[in-house]
């Protein structure tokens, strides 16, 4: 789960990052997701990928929903709601042995709100 949430986060603030940067030219909005995203990581990311097992996930195929988008800002909602709350299952494991990446995770939860609200007004 860690390992999948953690990789779901990346990629979607990575969609919006992009987004923002080049599509939208918004060199402080992208540079701050930039930042996160390289915040939301773990010190035992070895041990993840060498656990990882995405051939037998049993989700793994994409809904309807999951499959088509109205326009960019659609695109950008979906990945900030994905990043979010990728962050909030990890900060709930993580209270069962790091209590350190739970908070981490919270904050980056938090940080997100935060942009996803700028890049609405």
């Amino acid at each position: 789960m860690i390992d999948a949430n953690l990789n779901r986060l990346k990629e979607g603030i990575r969609v919006v990052e992009d987004i923002l940067r080049y599509k939208e030219n918004n060199k402080e909005l992208s540079s701050k997701l930039k930042s996160l995203r390289h915040q939301a990581r773990i010190e035992e990311i070895h041990e993840l990928l060498a656990n990882r097992d995405s051939i037998n996930d049993v989700l793994k195929s994409s809904t309807k929903s999951e499959q088509k988008r109205q326009n960019l800002q659609s695109i950008i909602t979906a990945n900030f709601k994905r990043a979010q709350e990728s962050c909030r299952v990890l900060e709930e494991l993580f209270k069962l042995s790091n209590i350190e990446y739970s908070e981490k995770f919270k904050t980056i939860r938090y940080e997100l709100y935060n942009l996803e609200k700028l890049t609405n007004s």
